[in-house]
Order: structure tokens, then C-alpha cells, then sequence
């Protein structure tokens, strides 16, 4: 299609790469027999010239266009053998995104010219399909690769201190009424100062966005007119989804991040690099299937027409394989380097640390990060489990990282529902789960506290719904789990009924309190600060509408609000207080104060629970004490009173005695702090009680002498 040749270039970096009189341009593929580059018009509609990297350095093809600017449109097409049951997939036929594109022009529009092999044919995958997929093909965008930051500086919140709030970026905000339309669902919308204002009062450090790296819309659910909500899909590692930036693009995300970071806030990107949006050996050829799909895949031993399916997408991305390995290094430290992102929490992280002999905490993903300059210096957070065999691996990641604990979540469910026998997981639970972390110098912040995440019921359905409701999904309500330790308290759903109301919402109160004074990290799940639902449905990963969007209306009601400054003074409450929020695992070996370990458990009677009362399973009161010093000679002490059972109860507070103020009652909400006269507390039915005081060496020796 063309006469001009391209210039040797260079092989690093990968990607396109503009230095102000051309563009360098180099991709990985250990077994292709030639590459080409493919120029389009401004529209992307119109292929303008073929022309072919001309060198090959270490398995990267790479050549340099003198002249082309920034905003070029491209694509690659790959010649090499087709051979499927050796894994290799290669058609020139097909239009491939560049693994490095950094801004994509267009999106997908499905297509049978799509895929490698001809739908429907008697040898299906196994057959060739020479349609042309250009016209169907988003088309990747020569883009800037720095940025001008000016002063910003980022939070540096240690883990002891932070408290994340997850967050969907376009659900975030398309139901503010108060924000421009058009800023709605992106990250203006995100860096909004009313929407700042809302993450400062409510004392969140860090928001999680779940993916926004640009994504494959799923043919099945385009079909069912639904939509891949979540976005744990992904089509490219570096470029954002198109949907989520306005006109300013690049410059939209600096200004967001900030003024998050102005704001003492940091950020953290979900990011899944276990599996890619081609799905499984039956999927489109949109990318890496077609550079190099026996290189990028973990593939069956022996039967490499078939992809390994460790992570229930249909592929399994092959970290063992050091240019692989690259590619997602290179992508996590662009986020870093050129959008100054704070952290990151990777999706089926057992499957990263994957090598061809299982999960290995050693793997080379978890050395290459713990040992980078740049993103060792991020927190790093893992969900440590996929499906594959040996997949669940709480507890067994390296030092570095804070593990998502599922355990958290369905043991504080559970006792709150009033299942027997949970009063031990509870304190487990409260005291940073140490039972599973406290090993390999990890501290409590590994442990990521949650009740509730984007994966199933939001708090309000957690006690409205016993069941799960998710027809709206188009799948006869097969989908998401089933068991999700919730109660409805009387009835199915929403009821005007105010006894279950009065009910739920003081379930609800006890379940944040119990979040927020356990050691660990808590994460909070956007809009249950002010009860959002979304009507039982507890996995809305298609639903993109108001099912899943915020409604902000209801965080302006009398009830949205009373919970949201209730949540808002236990954060403020947890940060005030060390002990709260224990950098260190306590043994109750040490005593900050004589007479007063680090931490102590006691019942109602202020009695130390002896082993055979640990064991009793009607047990629902407990007293969790902690002492952390914060000075010299000064402790800071604070009890947590729960009381998991259907009737209130006086509390005996545990000697010695301290100028105790009760800084917050989930029975009473919106009751100030006082300060407390006399030796015991009443704690409403399915209530929690919090109560700190700072003291002295000696003046609880002196205290305690007069008890």
C-alpha cells in the first residue's frame, strides 16, 4: 500500500514513542515471521499505508516513521504460522491494538471479521478467516508520554492511618445533579471540589477506583443490551477507558489526582492484569492473541489449543514469560510516573503469582515488584485468590502487600446476624486477623478489612435481602453467590414497616462500628456512608444505570445523612486514637501501663474470658481493650463494648479505672461524646460502644491503687 520504509528505529521503548521529529515504534512477538505497521486516517475509517517494522532485536520488531506527530492513528497486523494446536493464532487479516497504546481512537464494534477462525465452520477455531477486522478495530493514538506536573506532592498516608473508599468511577457521579452533564462519570467528576468536599468530611484517606484502564464491551451482554459495568475486562494495560475522560483527557486526570492529593487523599487503581478481554481460545483476535498468543497465554501442556482458565475469564495471562512480565511492570509504572497514582489492588492476584508449578509467593511478579524502585514504594494490594487449583491463598502473600480478607467479611456478617458460636472469629476479626497475618514481620495493615466491596450486596441490602436478587442480569438469577450471610430482619426488601427499619438500620451502625475499630485497613464501599441499595442485586458488574449509580438524593435525606456523619465520627474517632488502629500486631505480652496489657479481652462482667468461656457458643458480649503508647509516659487506651444480642446490657468496665469518655453508641447515634461517671455502661441490643481515654504512668498507677 505504500512505498516508504521505515527507518531501523529502536527496540526499547515498546510502544509508540514521539521525540519531536518522528515516531519510534516497537512490539513484542517471539514467533511472528514479520510485522507490519498500519497508518489510518484522522477518522480511523480509512487504512492509509501497510508498511513493515524493518528490524528485530530480541524478539521486539521495531522501526521509526521521521515526520509522524502526535495524534497518529495505527494498528499492527501480524504475519506468522496458524497453526492452533501448537497455540500459535497468527492472521494478518486482523487488525491488532498495540499492548502499549497509551489512547485508543474508537471502540469495538463486534463483528465476525473479528475473530481468527470463521464462526460457525465445521473445523471452528481450527479453520482461517481472512475478513478484514480493521473497519471493527479501535485504532491506538500516538500520545504524550510525560506530563508537567508542577508542585504536587503525594499524601504518603501509612497504612496504620488509612481508610480506603471504593469507588466506581462513572457510578461515582452520574447521578450528581449538582455537576455539569457533561463531567459526569469521568474523572472531572472525580476531582470535582463538591465531590472532594464529600471524601474530606467523611475522613476518607484513599479511594479505590475499580478499573479504568479501557475495556472489551462483552458480545454476550451487548446482546442483552447490558453492559460490562465493572470493567474488569481489559482490552489495554496503559490507555484509560475513553468513556471516563472528557475533551481535556491526559490533563483531566493530573488535575483530579491533584487535587485529590491537595485534599490528602490518595488513589488507587483496581487493575486486572491476570486475564485480558479476548476471552478464551474461542474469543476475538484483538491483540495479544495475534502478536503472540503461545507467549502471552498460559496454554494446556500438550494440548495448547486450549487456554488455561485459572481466572474464569477464559484466559490466563502468562506472567512467567519475562516480556510479559515487562508489559505489566511498564504499565504499573506509567500509572505511577506519568498519572502520580498512589497504589494498586490487582484483581485474582493468586493468579499473578502463578508458575508452572502453581502459586509461589517468590514468583517473579511479586520479586519484580517488591524489589522496583518505583512501585515498591506504592501500596500494593492483593485479592488473593482465583480459581484455579490451590487458587485461595489468603494470608500466604509476600510482605509488601494488604490482602483483601474475605474471612473479615463473613465472620462480622455472621455474628451480626446471630449465627452461634462466632464470638472467637470476632475477636480474631477485631484484633487484625493475626490468627492469618502476623507472620513474615507483616503487620496488621495487611489485613483489608471489608463488609461490604463492589462484589455483592451494598450494607442496605446486606440486612434488607436474605436472598440474592439479579434477574436484571439476564441470567435466571444463576449468577453472583449465593451464601451471603445476610438477614432481612422480617421481610424481603424495602418495607415501610418502621420496627424492621429501626432494625436494619442499627445492624447497619454496628457493622460500620465493628469495620472501623478493628485493626487492619478498613475499606468502605462507596454509598454505604448513606445507605445506598441496589435492590438485592449483588452482582451488578452489566448494570450500567441507576441500579449500580449512586444516588446522591438519598445522601441529602434526613436518614442519608445521620448515617454519614455517624460513619464520619468513626473515622474520626479511629484516626484520634492509635489505639484503634495498631501499627504493630499486639500479643497482650506488653503492658504500656502496669496492670494493663496492649490488648485484652473480658465479658460483660469486666471478667478476663477464660478458654472455656471463649468456647461458649451462646457467647454475643465481649469488651476488647487496647493500650498503644503514643509518647512518653502517655497511653492511649479505648474499649470496644459489642453486644451481639437481643436484649441491652450493662457493661462492668475492666480495671483500672481512667477518666473514660464515650466517644460514640451505634444504639444512639447521634449522642455526643460524655464523659462517663461511674464503673458501668449500658449497651443497646446489637449495639457496639466506644470509649477512649489517654493516660499517664502514673496516674493509673495511682488510679488503679484506689480500686
Amino acid at each position: 500500500m505504500s512505498r516508504r520504509r521505515l527507518e531501523p528505529g529502536s527496540a526499547y521503548p515498546l510502544g509508540a514513542t514521539w521525540d519531536g521529529s518522528g515516531v519510534n515504534f516497537a512490539v513484542f512477538s517471539a514467533h511472528a515471521d514479520k510485522i507490519e505497521l498500519c497508518l489510518f486516517d484522522t477518522s480511523g475509517k480509512r487504512e492509509l499505508e501497510r508498511l513493515a517494522l524493518p528490524e528485530c532485536t530480541d524478539q521486539v520488531w521495531h522501526g521509526y516513521l521521521p515526520n509522524a506527530r502526535l495524534g497518529q492513528l495505527y494498528g499492527f497486523r501480524a504475519y506468522g504460522p496458524y497453526d492452533p494446536q501448537r497455540g500459535h493464532r497468527y492472521n494478518p487479516h486482523k487488525l491488532l491494538l498495540d499492548p502499549y497504546a497509551k489512547r485508543l481512537a474508537g471502540a469495538i464494534a463486534w463483528s465476525d471479521a473479528l475473530y481468527g477462525y470463521r464462526l460457525g465452520s465445521a473445523k471452528h477455531d481450527l479453520s482461517f478467516d481472512r475478513r478484514d477486522s480493521a473497519a471493527a478495530m479501535p485504532k491506538a493514538v500516538v500520545s504524550e508520554t510525560l506530563m508537567e506536573w508542577g508542585e504536587d506532592r503525594a499524601p504518603n498516608i501509612p497504612w496504620s492511618k488509612t481508610v480506603i473508599y471504593e469507588a466506581h468511577l462513572r457510578g461515582l457521579s452520574m447521578r450528581r445533579d449538582d455537576l455539569r452533564a457533561p463531567e459526569r462519570g469521568s474523572f472531572a467528576a472525580l476531582g470535582n471540589p463538591r465531590m472532594i468536599e464529600h471524601l474530606v468530611k467523611l475522613g476518607i484517606t484513599a479511594v479505590e477506583l475499580l478499573p479504568i484502564h479501557a475495556i472489551v464491551q462483552d458480545r454476550e451482554l451487548q446482546a442483552r443490551r447490558l453492559h460490562n459495568y465493572w470493567g474488569y475486562n481489559t482490552l489495554s494495560f496503559f490507555a484509560p477507558e475513553p468513556r471516563y475522560i472528557t475533551e481535556d483527557g491526559f490533563r483531566e486526570i493530573r488535575s483530579t489526582v491533584k487535587r485529590l492529593h491537595e485534599a490528602g487523599i490518595e488513589l488507587i487503581l483496581d487493575v486486572v492484569y491476570n486475564h485480558t478481554g479476548e476471552g478464551s481460545e474461542l474469543g476475538p483476535t484483538l491483540s495479544f492473541r495475534g502478536l503472540d498468543n503461545a507467549s502471552y497465554y498460559r496454554l494446556v501442556p500438550g494440548a495448547e489449543r486450549h487456554c488455561i482458565n485459572d481466572t474464569g475469564c477464559g484466559n490466563t495471562v502468562n506472567t512467567s514469560h519475562p516480556r510479559v512480565l515487562q508489559l505489566v511492570m511498564d504499565s504499573l509504572r506509567y500509572w505511577v510516573q506519568m498519572f502520580h497514582v498512589d497504589g494498586f489492588r490487582f484483581d485474582l492476584t493468586s493468579t499473578l503469582g502463578r508458575e508452572p508449578t502453581g502459586f509461589d509467593p517468590g514468583s517473579g511478579f511479586f520479586d519484580a515488584l517488591r524489589q522496583d524502585p518505583v512501585l515498591s514504594k506504592v501500596k500494593l494490594i492483593a485479592e488473593p485468590w482465583d480459581i484455579g487449583p490451590g487458587g485461595y491463598q489468603l494470608g500466604r502473600h509476600p510482605p509488601g502487600f494488604s490482602e483483601w480478607n474475605d474471612r473479615f467479611r463473613d465472620d462480622v456478617r455472621r455474628f451480626w446476624r446471630g449465627d452461634e458460636a462466632m464470638r472467637p472469629a470476632l475477636a480474631a476479626r477485631l484484633s487484625g486477623s493475626a490468627d492469618i497475618f502476623d507472620h513474615s514481620t507483616r503487620r496488621p495493615s495487611a489485613s483489608l478489612n471489608f463488609i461490604t466491596a463492589h462484589d455483592g450486596f451494598t450494607l442496605a441490602d446486606l440486612v434488607a435481602y436474605s436472598e440474592k436478587h439479579n434477574d436484571a442480569n439476564g441470567e435466571d438469577n444463576r449468577d453472583g453467590h449465593s451464601d451471603n450471610h445476610s438477614a432481612n430482619w422480617g421481610v424481603e426488601g424495602a418495607t415501610d414497616d418502621a420496627a424492621i427499619n429501626a432494625q436494619r438500620a442499627r445492624i447497619r451502625r454496628a457493622l460500620l462500628a465493628t469495620l472501623l475499630t478493628a485493626d487492619g485497613t478498613p475499606m468502605l464501599l462507596a454509598g454505604d456512608e448513606f445507605g445506598h441499595s441496589q435492590g438485592g442485586n449483588n452482582n451488578a458488574y452489566c448494570q450500567d444505570n441507576p441500579t449500580a449509580w449512586l444516588d446522591w438524593s438519598q445522601a441529602d435525606s434526613a436518614e442519608g445523612r445521620a448515617q454519614t456523619d455517624y460513619t464520619a465520627r468513626l473515622i474520626a474517632a479511629r484516626k484520634a486514637h492509635p489505639s484503634l488502629s495498631a501499627a504493630k500486631y499486639l500479643h497482650g505480652r506488653s503492658e504500656p501501663l502496669p496492670g494493663v496489657a496492649d490488648i485484652a479481652w473480658f465479658d460483660e462482667r469486666a471478667d478476663s474470658l477464660s478458654p472455656e468461656a471463649w468456647q461458649d457458643v451462646h457467647g454475643r458480649r465481649v469488651i476488647l481493650r487496647r493500650a498503644v503508647a503514643i509518647d512518653a509516659g502517655v497511653v492511649d487506651v479505648s474499649l470496644v463494648l459489642v453486644n451481639g444480642s437481643h436484649e441491652d446490657a450493662p457493661f462492668r468496665l475492666p480495671m483500672p479505672r481512667f477518666a473514660w469518655t464515650r466517644l460514640i453508641d451505634s444504639a444512639a447515634p447521634q449522642a455526643p461524646e460524655d464523659v462517663i461517671d461511674g464503673e458501668q455502661v449500658m449497651v443497646g441490643a446489637h449495639s457496639v460502644v466506644l470509649i477512649a481515654a489517654t493516660a499517664g504512668t502514673a496516674e493509673s498507677t495511682a488510679e488503679g491503687a484506689e480500686h
